[in-house]
């Protein structure tokens, strides 16, 4: 469903400020994997997850999604592909218009829409049902605009729009840390039902091990633009904060950032 082959890529090339970002990263997900990606600042999470959205060119190697090399389309190019939540819940949404509104152009995503169109009662009783999932009040607040909502709620919301219709790869880029841990917890269970429910294939960047370790069926750690720790199966259900720091002290040869963020 998702290979990223060789993936390099440095920003600000030839100057002082020249970064590695990527360093021959290699990944394949299959159909319907969940994966969560753990690692300090700069290790190359979200540039992995900007990599694959095609936000800006990579230097050497290929993505390919669903069978499809999209290694040289640009961004605009991929989104009939993939759903994407950033993490600041103001991204993704309409402020001015209502919650149904924007369900129903996340909808329409992909489809023809003319210069009139509006939502039936049918639709607003199919994203009633979906909005409950999420266990925060939304299902009865169809009209509400979407400025007016929590950022809890907004970025539930979020998530629900970028899923509506379904997408070849999920991208989550730190999508609970502007959260208080309620919401957090929240918008992670939802996340947790609506992925095993749709079977989506999904890349989870966070800055918290618990997180990283309680949720999805696969844990990769970066470190430096490189994966350095990739477990899965009984092997990741196994997992402790402490096990998982050794995997990573051993595989780099150097130790973990004392972090509390990361501890969660």
């Amino acid at each position: 469903m998702l290979e990223l082959k060789n993936i390099t890529k440095t920003f600000n090339k030839g100057t002082i400020t020249e970064k590695h970002a990527l360093n021959g990263v290699n990944l394949t997900l299959e159909d319907g994997d969940f994966v969560t990606v753990i690692g300090g600042n700069g290790a190359g999470k979200s540039t992995t997850l900007n990599a694959i959205a095609g936000v800006w060119p990579v230097d050497t190697g290929s993505i390919i999604i669903d069978g499809q090399d999209v290694t040289g389309l640009p961004d605009f190019k991929r989104a009939s592909l993939i759903g994407r939540v950033f993490q600041d819940p103001m991204t993704g949404t309409a402020a001015t218009m209502q919650i149904d509104e924007n369900l129903a152009l996340a909808a329409r995503r992909g489809k023809k829409r003319g210069l009139k169109w509006e939502v039936t009662a049918k639709e607003r009783e199919f994203y009633r049902e979906k909005l409950k999932l999420l266990d925060l009040g939304l299902d009865q607040r169809l009209s509400a605009k979407v400025g007016l909502l929590s950022g809890g709620q907004r970025q539930a919301l979020t998530l629900l729009m970028a899923t509506l219709v379904k997408p070849k790869v999920l991208l989550l880029d730190e999508h609970t840390a502007a959260l208080d841990p309620k919401t957090a917890e929240k918008v992670l269970n939802a996340t947790d039902r609506i992925v095993e429910e749709g079977h989506l294939t999904t890349l989870m960047v966070t800055h918290n091990m618990r997180d990283a370790i309680e949720h999805g069926n696969r844990l990769i750690m970066m470190n430096e633009g490189k994966i350095v720790v990739d477990v899965k199966g009984e092997e990741k259900k196994q997992l402790t904060v402490e096990k998982l720091l050794h995997l990573f002290e051993k595989a780099s040869g150097s130790e973990f950032a004392n972090d509390q963020a990361l501890l969660g």
